[in-house]
């Protein structure tokens, strides 16, 4: 790539690395509580594992480095999303130099990523593993297409780590780089790619980085894999045509939430000139069609013989991340004008810009006027300050990892455990007592000790049920005089 070239979408990136600067400060901005797959990673920082359950360790492990350096912190949480997330754009961008021609629509086809709610909204809102996936498959993108038409040993080195690092992010992952495979395979003009030495150090690579992971999924395949099947194939007692057409309804509609978007503002855009290039095509639309075609057929497999009734729209990133990228080849091959649409797209993107933060801002300050509150509105560290004034924990024993993950944010020093995951074992002896705490639900939850609690006690202490005790602190941007109740319990121990 020339280093005029460079020059060009340049702006591009420093347009992207401001925005998700500015989603860290947002993010801070907004509260100091944790939403769920925050939690989960603060939580399981505790420890390093060559797997943790359900989701494979790679952003797992990621954080973990970054926490040894900066200690748990809602910042460095937030930073390691976000620069996953900046990569990823950086990368796209630069496969999409690789393979567009026309400068105004390699910079759509970036910043058209920011059309997709999953990815602009919800990656922001809380995901982690997910933004791990979308990390990888780009990586992977940029060196699969390098490969196609500028093929080195770097090439097919950066193809094998995105590999690696995807099925470390999320097992579906493993459909992208075989649909990548299938669909070189028959053009006839891309299959010496594919029949390439260097093709086995991609292999190599990707074999090395995952096999951690794969001794460890050896023995715990059935932990690893028994949460998702049960989401996917969540149909009830329907029968097998019913489960079938409850799966094929739930990928379309997955599809149109996650495409929808993008193809209005596509179709706004540009208007007149998006017909002709629905019927237009080259090389590179036909290869990234029938990867998509690949794709969707590997996962109606799954529904009409795995049983999967229920595909969430999330899961279709690995491959769908594509779109914004093969509607601006399509564009390019049908020789569509794209200045006046280019200025049109910065509009709708300055307006995405500016909505999602303020949005996700919104969302959880907006409480103070309605009283309608998120998790991120739970005074966690309010809660935790409050009851180490009465006593310093040796340990906390937490009802989940929700709880778990934002108590292990205020107290780094403190073993956090929970009910939930029992895969933790520090060591609790010493004189200073074990806190118990439990969420209750705000609409007529017990305050009761719950009785897993009770169970993990006798269990792992031999200790009966202590006496349930409940504080009520206030909301995070509170309406009025509303407070949430949080459940504890202290158990003394002795050595």
């Amino acid at each position: 790539m020339s280093e005029t070239n460079n020059r060009d979408i340049r702006w591009i990136f420093a347009l992207l690395a401001a925005y998700f600067l500015f989603q860290v400060g947002v993010r801070l901005a907004t509260s100091h509580s944790l939403d769920l797959d925050e939690a989960e990673q603060a939580f399981r920082s505790q420890w390093l594992a060559a797997g943790y359950g359900p989701q494979p360790p790679f952003y797992n492990w990621l954080q973990y480095t970054v926490f040894q350096f900066t200690g748990v912190s809602l910042a460095a949480l937030s930073l390691v999303k976000n620069l996953l997330l900046f990569g990823s754009y950086l990368l796209y961008g630069l496969t999409a130099r690789l393979i567009l021609r026309d400068k105004a629509l390699v910079a759509i086809s970036t910043l058209g990523l920011l059309t997709i709610p999953q990815m602009a909204f919800e990656m922001q809102r809380d995901l982690t593993h997910t933004v791990a996936v979308f990390f990888s498959a780009s990586i992977f993108f940029y060196g699969f297409i390098r490969s196609l038409k500028q093929p080195s040993l770097a090439s097919y080195l950066i193809a094998g780590i995105g590999i690696g690092f995807g099925l470390l992010a999320k097992y579906n992952f493993a459909i992208l780089p075989a649909a990548a495979l299938i669909a070189a395979l028959s053009d006839a003009r891309l299959r010496p790619r594919i029949f390439d030495w260097r093709l086995v150090l991609t292999a190599a690579v990707a074999f090395v980085i995952t096999l951690p992971h794969l001794f460890w999924l050896k023995d715990n395949l059935d932990f690893a894999t028994a949460r998702t099947l049960e989401k996917m194939t969540a149909s009830g007692h329907a029968s097998y045509p019913a489960q079938v057409a409850m799966g094929v309804s739930s990928l379309a509609l997955a599809t149109i939430s996650f495409a929808g978007l993008t193809v209005a503002v596509f179709a706004i855009v540009f208007g007149r000139s998006l017909r002709p290039a629905l019927t237009a095509g080259s090389q590179w639309t036909r290869l990234l069609e029938r990867m998509m075609l690949i794709f969707l057929a590997g996962i109606l497999l799954l529904i009409v013989f795995g049983g999967a009734a229920g595909i969430k729209d999330r899961w279709l990133v690995p491959m769908l991340f594509i779109l914004p990228l093969y509607f601006g080849l399509k564009i390019e091959a049908a020789g569509a004008a794209t200045d006046r649409p280019f200025r049109r797209f910065l509009a709708i993107v300055a307006i995405i810009m500016i909505g999602v933060p303020a949005a996700l801002y919104g969302s959880v300050a907006s409480a103070r006027f309605t009283g309608h509150y998120e998790r991120l509105n739970r005074p966690y560290a309010t809660m935790l300050e409050t009851l180490r004034e009465q006593a310093e924990p040796a340990a906390i024993l937490a009802g989940d990892s929700l709880l778990a993950g934002n108590l292990r944010q205020d107290i780094p020093g403190v073993p956090v455990l929970s009910v939930d995951y029992p895969g933790f074992h520090p060591d609790l002896t010493g004189k200073r007592p074990l806190l118990l705490a439990w969420l209750i639900p705000p609409k007529g939850g017990s305050e009761a000790l719950p009785p897993d609690m009770a169970e993990w006690l006798q269990a792992n202490l031999g200790a009966s049920a202590p006496e349930a005790l409940v504080i009520d602190v206030p909301y995070f941007y509170q309406h009025g005089d509303d407070r949430y109740r949080f459940g504890y319990a202290w158990v003394n121990r002795h050595p």
